[in-house]
């Protein structure tokens, strides 16, 4: 059974409750001083606290989507993606592989055409030879005969790390919310291609392009909007991409959108930071080369290279997100270079969380749906 499956829980917490009435059914026998009776006391206490630590901990995993599997939880990955071989021409069936194709869930259309779907694919970069899983939404337009020759435009969307690309759908719930704004007038039909940052597992290479690793921020400016294109009718035109993310997720957005407005009309960040850490999960990222931790400084790049003709949007909240100070500071930075559009959502309060980030979202896929065109 996998990690966030609901029989794991489900059995976690039975597990817990049978320990607990064990444990009152059995401490009349324990309660005397002999070193029986200690050690049973000592090793019942002790497994309630594993038992209600790993519920606790599993309901969190479903609920915020952080590792997918077993091996993600205990950094076992060993996946890092170089899946093409150029010699050959790549995997069979092109750049972008369908793997299964189900309903948009919470919406009244059960078919396609009144529905939407929402397609697992594999990806594979042929420049970057990167390759990983992700979810394409296709709104109900797609499927309709007056459409057929439309082209829509597209946004990807990014996790935070370590995150799932299954949590957008299921926890965050971008389709469900895309197909009723479009539905309602308040959005256009878009393409949503959604998927996490992490593409080397476990490694998080904060969508950089690492001298000797993953060449990340290739895959997602470059490959993955081929790739895309290449299988769906997505508009060719400047300004038919937008890429949207959370934490993690949103510096990747800002980044990407601002180091490749020709591909990117807008990027939003929702609960972003502006500089990518150093720390035990990213490893050396930039291998000493002082350019390239400058260009991946979104400060650094504000001061010193030209303003990106792209539009930006940020999230953060007076309460409860560290990034606050950060965000008002990261926009008075836009405005002043002129050229760059700049729009804000500032809750009043709202934490680090998928909660925050599900009040944020209807308004932001307004916001780039307001910025992007398809044919």
């Amino acid at each position: 059974m996998g990690l966030t499956s609901k029989k794991v829980l489900v059995l976690a917490v039975l597990a817990a409750v049978l320990l607990f009435v064990g444990t009152v059914w059995l401490w009349p026998r324990l309660a005397r001083r002999n070193w029986r009776a200690v050690s049973g006391r000592v090793g019942l206490l002790l497994a309630i606290q594993l038992a209600l630590f790993a519920s606790v901990g599993l309901a969190a995993n479903q609920a915020f989507g952080f590792y997918a599997s077993w091996a993600d939880l205990f950094g076992q990955e060993t996946d890092q993606g170089v899946v093409v071989d150029h010699a050959t021409g790549g995997r069979p069936g092109g750049p972008l592989q369908v793997l299964d194709a189900r309903r948009v869930e919470g919406v009244s259309g059960v078919r396609p055409h009144t529905g939407g779907q929402v397609q697992e694919v594999d990806i594979a970069g042929r420049t970057s030879r990167i390759a990983t899983r992700a979810y394409v939404y296709l709104p109900p337009e797609y499927f309709q005969p007056r459409y057929r020759t439309r082209t829509f435009p597209a946004a990807v969307v990014l996790t935070g790390y370590p995150g799932t690309a299954k949590a957008l759908v299921e926890k965050l719930h971008f389709p469900r919310t895309a197909q009723r704004l479009a539905k309602d007038g308040r959005m256009q039909p878009m393409i949503l291609v959604m998927l996490r940052p992490t593409v080397a597992p476990p490694r998080d290479t904060e969508c950089v392009d690492i001298p000797g690793g993953p060449q990340t921020e290739t895959f997602f400016a470059k490959d993955l909007p081929e790739a895309v294109t290449a299988h769906y009718r997505v508009g060719r035109k400047p300004g038919s991409w937008g890429i949207i993310g959370d934490s993690t997720g949103g510096y990747c957005a800002l980044k990407i959108a601002m180091h490749h407005p020709q591909m990117f009309a807008a990027g939003a960040g929702l609960s972003p930071y502006y500089k990518a850490p150093i720390d035990a999960t990213t490893g050396d990222l930039f291998q000493g080369d002082k350019g390239l931790r400058n260009r991946a400084n979104l400060w650094w790049y504000l001061k010193h290279m030209p303003a990106p003709d792209t539009s930006l949007l940020v999230t953060s909240s007076k309460v409860g997100e560290t990034n606050y100070k950060d965000t008002l500071r990261f926009i008075d930075g836009v405005k002043a270079k002129g050229l760059t559009r700049i729009s804000s959502i500032i809750l009043d309060s709202g934490g680090h969380n998928f909660n925050t980030w599900r009040r944020e979202i209807p308004a932001t896929l307004e916001w780039i749906s307001g910025r992007l065109g398809g044919h």
